[in-house]
């Protein structure tokens, strides 16, 4: 008999303590419910683990999730059995691995995690053989995609596993995978295309933000001051990573630690813990951070450095915010990025370079873009959004554009003369005239283009400048010079015109009062996280996996003063409330 989904309402109240599901949960969780097979493609925080494991607690056998990393399948598998879910992880770091396997034997498992280098192999498919499979449930599915921006080879070989088992539906799921990607993943995976289930790639919550880098450790610093909780970090170097941390640690006061994977795995973990665990903590990381963390309460996330492409930023990006509060995603980027990241592209086979130099220009649209932030990412995935967001540092403090096609031709023509030698510096003082030993010695003050460049216009060559080498207009040397690249020659000859954003002035910002998780300074709810913090600690679980903050706002505003009424908070499921009920009830009485 077919679970209803009248009867996947009364699962989803009593396993997870929720009265209806959000978004496009309902459809996924009924096809599923009905065996059919589907890729879901949902924004980050929409709750796209709820799509297996409620089906997983209503459908004989165990639903078989196959995850990239060890630390997510971690991170799930305690909200899991909080929640009442049997659950279990099959990797290289379980020593109870022979028990895990004598629980699936005797189909005492809903949910077995595995990664993808496991469920590839034959003895695994042999070892499923022994009971009842609900679902595949395949997480992280972007990475089954050659066109993907994160492509793990052993994703690609689960359609064998998978075709063993013809009669058991495949849930893929995803928060980032554009038009081409999801084509892949379907066909990958064997997935009709009428399974696929495009929930939007919105996040609301998240305000995004794009600055020129000038002082990272400031910048930062302000970010950390205007949003109180957990934050993320992400440079591009080891080396960059560690400075940072020590830097912003000392800057502001608060704990900052460092992650990368030049840090011995005892450490590497241990920092890793430690974030998971706090309500404040930073950590500055290199981007292998960060898909292994399930973590809710993440305020806001930062880029030091551009990112590798629109679908790597909205993944990174996507990791703050993931309870529904309000949240920010900074990027702070200078022109070498995007010179580092061309120069790069020689590298990358001749099939590829084309598809990579796209996603590098269409980063580069990104940052310069005048427009909603938003509305470009959006549109970037296959959508169509409105033009204004409201919640992007382009909607709420709108930048001039101006007209600069002389002032270009004026710099490139400068590049050209001094023979594509020299950085933006040297072209600087050559345009705008400045008496220099350097440019004397070349010979570059008796160039047609010495000092042709003065007042407003030079102000402008700067910006002028990254915005160039975000196009590929102007393009790195190998010692570290610029030469002409892209459509400069087209410029020069005065077919084609350039505009440029200049940003408005910011004002320096104070320090924020209060907490964005305690909007009003109610003492109730200070009261209700530290009790969480206690019951955390002495289930060795993060304080979020007891219950997210917005749980507890809901208790704080509705002081519930009975089991019954507790049972009614969103976010108290069955198994929390026998668990946890009476001591919130108690704490709330006396506060």
């Amino acid at each position: 008999m077919v679970a209803s989904m009248e009867n996947a309402r009364e699962a989803l109240r009593a396993t997870f303590g929720f009265d209806d599901f959000r978004g496009r949960q309902a459809e996924v969780v009924e096809r599923t419910l009905a065996r059919q097979s589907s890729l879901a493609v949902m924004p980050t925080g929409a709750g796209k683990s709820l799509t297996y494991q409620l089906p997983a607690t209503m459908l004989q056998g165990c639903c078989i999730v196959i995850s990239p990393l060890i630390a997510l399948m971690h991170d799930q598998l305690r909200s899991a059995r909080v929640n009442g879910i049997r659950a279990a992880t099959l990797t290289s770091a379980d020593a109870d691995w022979r028990e895990t396997q004598d629980a699936y034997r005797a189909g005492k498992l809903d949910l077995l995690y595995v990664a993808p280098e496991r469920a590839s192999q034959p003895a695994f498919r042999d070892f499923l053989a022994f009971s009842p499979i609900a679902l595949f449930a395949v997480d992280e599915a972007h990475c089954v995609s050659e066109w993907g921006h994160d492509f793990r080879p052993d994703y690609r070989m689960l359609r064998p596993l998978m075709d063993a088992f013809p009669d058991v539906p495949r849930l893929a799921l995803t928060a980032t995978a554009d038009r081409q990607t999801r084509g892949d993943v379907l066909a990958q995976l064997g997935i009709p295309e009428e399974g696929l289930v495009l929930a939007g790639f919105d996040r609301p919550n998240i305000r995004y933000a794009i600055r020129h880098r000038d002082n990272p450790v400031r910048q930062i610093a302000n970010l950390m001051a205007e949003r109180p909780g957990p934050g993320i970090v992400y440079a591009q170097t080891r080396r960059k990573v560690e400075d940072l941390a020590e830097k912003l640690a000392r800057e502001t006061g608060r704990t900052v630690l460092p992650y990368h994977a030049g840090l011995d795995p005892e450490t590497r973990a241990a920092n890793q813990a430690a974030f998971v665990a706090s309500e404040d903590m930073v950590i500055v990381a290199t981007v292998a951070f960060g898909m292994g963390i399930d973590k809710p309460d993440v305020r806001f996330v930062a880029h030091v450095g551009v990112p590798k492409s629109i679908e790597a930023y909205y993944q990174e990006t996507g990791r703050a915010g993931r309870d529904g509060d309000p949240s920010a995603a900074t990027m702070f980027w200078g022109a070498g990025d995007f010179a580092t990241a061309r120069a790069r592209l020689a590298e990358v086979d001749g099939d590829r370079r084309g598809a990579e130099r796209a996603r590098l220009d269409a980063l580069a649209g990104l940052v310069e873009t005048p427009q909603c932030r938003r509305a470009v990412l959006l549109r970037h995935f296959g959508e169509d959004p409105p033009e204004t967001c409201g919640n992007c540092d382009n909607c709420l403090d709108a930048p001039d554009v101006t007209e600069v096609t002389e002032l270009a031709r004026k710099l490139l023509s400068a590049v050209y003369r001094t023979g594509q030698s020299f950085g933006m510096g040297h072209l600087q003082k050559v345009l705008t005239g400045t008496e220099d030993e350097r440019v004397r010695q070349r010979g570059h003050d008796r160039l047609s283009v010495y000092g042709i460049v003065e007042g407003e216009e030079a102000r402008l060559l700067q910006p002028l400048g990254r915005a160039l080498q975000a196009r590929g207009d102007l393009v790195p040397t190998e010692h570290g010079g610029l030469a002409l690249g892209g459509s400069a020659r087209e410029i020069l000859k005065g077919e084609r015109e350039v505009a440029i954003v200049v940003p408005p002035k910011r004002q320096r910002r104070g320090r924020r009062g209060g907490d964005e998780a305690n909007p009003v300074g109610d003492p109730l709810f200070e009261a209700l996280r530290e009790l969480r913090r206690e019951l955390a600690s002495e289930a060795q679980v993060p304080p979020y996996v007891v219950f997210h903050d917005s749980t507890l706002r809901e208790m704080a505003a509705s002081r519930p003063a009975s089991m019954d009424a507790m049972s009614r908070v969103g976010g108290v499921g069955g198994k929390k409330l026998e668990a946890y009920g009476a001591r919130f009830l108690r704490c709330i009485a006396e506060n």
